[in-house]
């Protein structure tokens, strides 16, 4: 599901940030995707983010041996760049606006960010996180990938 043609780390409007639950599936478990996100990853014409809150999030539930978490990030970082995906570097304005966040959005760390990433990159969030979905789909552009 290679996205084709993201080189530049270029952040502008009309791309999709995938969450760390899509990430894992697209790799390990791409029958989970729902139709929509197939046709998403698969478009040479999108530009697909990861963050790299996903893969410290991920590190650090392989660390303390969390199920579902047994496969080396550093191996899933490499398999993105290779397939063309962009990492989103975390900026000193991304994690500014996390304040601005809906209100009644979970206190989850490594969703915030990326919801904040999302909104101040104009990026779409690709989730299947049923509390950014439902406190955040008037915020940011959200895509349910299963």
């Amino acid at each position: 599901m290679a996205p084709g043609k993201n080189k530049a780390p270029v952040l502008s409007a009309g791309g999709y940030l995938i969450d760390t639950h899509a990430l894992i599936w697209i790799g390990w478990q791409p029958e989970k995707l729902a139709k929509e996100t197939i046709a998403i990853l698969a478009d040479h014409n999108n530009r697909l983010y990861y963050s790299p809150a996903s893969i410290q999030e991920i590190a650090i539930k392989v660390d303390l041996g969390k199920p579902d978490f047994g496969f080396d990030p550093a191996s899933l970082t490499e398999g993105l760049k290779e397939a063309g995906y962009i990492e989103l570097p975390i900026t000193s304005r991304h994690a500014c606006s996390i304040r601005n966040l809906p209100e009644k959005m979970h206190k989850d760390p490594f969703d915030r960010l990326l919801v904040a990433q999302a909104r101040e990159e104009k990026l779409a969030l690709i989730t299947n996180d049923e509390k950014i979905i439902q406190y955040c789909s008037d915020y940011i552009k959200i895509i349910k990938c299963c």
